[in-house]
């Protein structure tokens, strides 16, 4: 009975010298960030056992991936291995005897290449930064006696590597494919690709690595479903967002304490703001696996980046000519009601002043800094009047589409970091210098603006949402054609 292959479940063994980058490839391939699982470490033989690695999708094990000890003798196991076999080239047979009489002596060896005795394919993982060493030519040709399906990848840390292109000639020689990798950059796209490449090496399991691949594309889909989800929950609950206190209607006759009153609200707006995106940005963070990626946003942080900064308004969100003609179409939908509630007596012309207003309000309001909207109701209580203080969202009308940016841009990052890398790292979108929304395509913007509109107005459109819902979703799709930041 094997110890390291199950049956229908295809098994690689990852093979390499010490600090190659093999648990690395693994933490981005597998989508583990956490060194309890997966350690990744700068210590030489940290790995000194096989260790099991699943890839588990729809609750099953679909491919089975075995992290092993390096190679620490590998020549001097290579002439061992040679010895064993005499004359002849050695084969399958010679390694297992090799692997039986010298565990004492090579022990790192026989362990790794237990898995590929009993069957498991070959990843084998170098850093073409190193010097092409007869060690390296050890190991290849111990691997290519295996007989096994070998797939080499270059685990590539620098763009210009001088020995780069007779590590792939080399390896071209040995192995039945070489592909290019980077565990600390490698995103969706290029880990998808690495799995695909199994299917070219390993006829065994085709069906079963087929399925798994369309499995972890539909997982993606899912994500991407899910992520819509958050990011119109977002945008819904923050432009419904209101700050609101009781106070007693003399304070509104004293200028100091009426402004220490909007002062109060409008910080404790701005914190519930920062709340909403960070609840948002953690369960993306959630979605996608990532622990050593934080949400940690400042309480101030639409405040003081987005708000109050004339460079966020210019560079985020919409230009001032997309506001103009956002600002058309929402007058033109207020006006159109007029012309229903007068039976079309007007032939259209409120619907033409409205649009006109709205556009020439939005072009106003575009490059301005903005100013919280401040609402008082009056009431009775059995001792005093009082007023309902409300501190409502910003209403330059470029602010919900900055906020669309800012989640967007959160997005993206979370994306565009590999679970190879072990450094943590805060949500940071300071230095991002371009918006998504511009990019929009006019019936997308229009589409939202609308929905927006109604949103300020405390009463969100339930039926666009399904239309809203498919737009932030096919953003999301698109957005790898976008300049990543």
């Amino acid at each position: 009975m094997s110890r390291w292959i199950a049956e229908n479940i295809p098994a690689f063994a990852v093979v390499g010298r010490v600090n190659m980058g093999k648990s690395a490839v693994l933490s981005t391939l597998l989508e583990i960030d956490d060194d309890a699982q997966i350690r990744v470490s700068p210590t030489p033989g940290e790995t000194t056992e096989v260790q099991v690695l699943p890839l588990i999708l729809d609750g099953q094990e679909r491919v089975r991936f075995l992290d092993t000890p390096g190679f620490s003798r590998a020549v001097d196991a290579m002439k061992r291995i040679q010895y064993i076999a005499g004359e002849k080239t050695p084969t399958l047979q010679d390694i297992t005897k090799f692997s039986q009489e010298c565990n004492a002596e090579f022990p790192d060896e026989c362990r790794l290449l237990q898995p590929l005795i009993e069957g498991a394919g070959i990843l084998y993982i170098v850093d073409p930064s190193k010097p092409l060493r007869d060690a390296f030519l050890a190991e290849m040709e111990i691997l290519r006696w295996t007989g096994r399906p070998r797939l080499a990848l270059l685990n590539q840390k620098e763009q210009n590597s001088p020995d780069q292109e007779e590590w792939r000639n080399r390896l071209g020689a040995t192995f039945n494919l070489v592909r290019t990798f980077n565990a600390h950059h490698a995103r969706f796209d290029e880990r998808l690709r690495l799995l695909k490449s199994l299917l070219e090496i390993e006829e065994r399991h085709r069906a079963a690595i087929e399925t798994t691949v369309d499995l972890i594309y539909r997982e993606w889909e899912n994500r991407e479903e899910e992520s819509a989800e958050i990011i119109v929950d977002f945008l819904e609950s923050s432009l419904l967002l209101r700050s609101e206190k009781t106070i007693d209607a003399q304070d509104l006759e004293i200028p100091q304490r009426k402004e220490k009153h909007i002062a109060a609200l409008s910080k404790e707006y701005y914190r519930k703001l920062a709340e909403l995106e960070k609840t948002a940005s953690e369960k993306l963070l959630k979605l996608y696996r990532h622990h050593l990626l934080k949400a940690d946003l400042r309480e101030n942080h639409h405040q003081g980046l987005d708000f109050e900064s004339n460079e966020t308004w210019k560079k985020w969100g919409l230009s001032r000519a997309q506001l103009t003609v956002a600002g058309a179409i929402t007058g033109a939908l207020a006006g159109g009601s007029i012309d229903i509630g007068t039976g079309g007596l007007t032939h259209g012309i409120p619907t033409a002043i409205a649009a006109s207003t709205g556009a020439i309000a939005a072009f106003l309001k575009g490059g301005s800094l903005p100013n919280l909207v401040v609402s008082l109701d009056g009431m009775k209580l059995k001792k005093s009047e009082a007023k309902e203080l409300s501190i409502g969202p910003p209403s330059n009308p470029n602010f919900p589409w900055i906020l669309l940016d800012s989640i967007l841009l959160i997005h993206q990052h979370i994306l565009a970091r590999a679970h190879g890398r072990r450094d943590r790292e805060i949500l940071k979108i300071d230095s991002v210098t371009h918006s998504f929304t511009s990019k929009f395509d006019r019936a997308r913007r229009n589409t939202l603006q609308k929905w927006f509109s109604s949103c300020m107005k405390s009463s969100p459109d339930r039926g666009m949402e399904p239309q809203v819902y498919q737009e932030i979703l096919n953003t999301l799709h698109e957005k790898a054609d976008f300049t990543t930041p």
